[in-house]
């Protein structure tokens, strides 16, 4: 992606500034680990054993919504039951992840690419329903860690007036230090953009009144998959 391109470009110019190579070496990456490792993480909040549930309480006061299902087929029915609750339409944008889920059988229209917006802030013409995965999600403060990438686009959890995500319970980690490293020894490196979501988007810059829905997704609704 060209955006990728112009990344590796300024850092290959800060890499060579410091007389480095434009690559980054094992060596440096093994440097950075004995240092995270050398170097105690400080004090953190505790979180209830039962991580699960301690994410939904926290999601929750985000004002989130959560459903909880048995397994990933079983998904399709629980966004049918949560459009239809809110008398939203059974159209969405999804992740290529999601698309071999059998959406046709609850009536659910569902197309595997990144939302649209009609040019004129016409919602009648634009993407208005967003279904993503998640790569973790934080027990401490009920947050959702997206990993963007060609399949894990985070338009759709950004765009849509509504964003659904799907999370196996096996990804919910106890606070963000967990998700971080955790990112390092499955990725190794930082993506492009990480992005984390803490329940609707909200604002409280008029008269100090909180409002949904000011920069992104007036909704989020967690579906957790016990076996993923």
């Amino acid at each position: 992606m060209e955006t990728n391109a112009a990344r590796d470009r300024i850092f290959a110019r800060i890499r060579a500034a410091q007389g480095r190579g434009p690559n980054v070496t094992e060596g440096e990456r093994e440097a950075v680990a004995d240092y995270l490792a050398r170097h105690p993480q400080g004090p953190q909040p505790p979180v209830d054993d039962d991580r699960v549930q301690a994410f939904i309480v926290q999601a929750q006061k985000l004002s989130s919504t959560v459903d909880r299902v048995a397994t990933l087929a079983d998904v399709p029915a629980a966004v049918a039951r949560y459009v239809d609750g809110l008398k939203l339409e059974r159209r969405a944008v999804a992740w290529i992840s999601l698309g071999d889920l059998p959406w046709a059988a609850q009536n659910l229209t569902i197309e595997c690419r990144p939302p649209v917006r009609d040019p004129q802030g016409d919602h009648d013409h634009g993407d208005l329903i967003g279904i993503t995965g998640c790569f973790v999600a934080i027990a401490e403060t009920g947050s959702l860690m997206l990993l963007s990438g060609p399949d894990t686009f985070a338009s759709a959890a950004l765009l849509p007036e509504t964003h659904i995500a799907v999370v196996p319970v096996s990804r919910i980690v106890t606070n963000l230090e967990e998700a971080f490293a955790r990112m390092r020894a499955e990725h190794g490196q930082l993506p492009r953009a990480t992005n984390i979501i803490s329940g609707p988007s909200r604002t409280g810059d008029i008269e100090q009144t909180i409002v949904l829905g000011a920069h992104g997704p007036y909704r989020v609704h967690v579906i957790l998959i016990d076996q993923a």
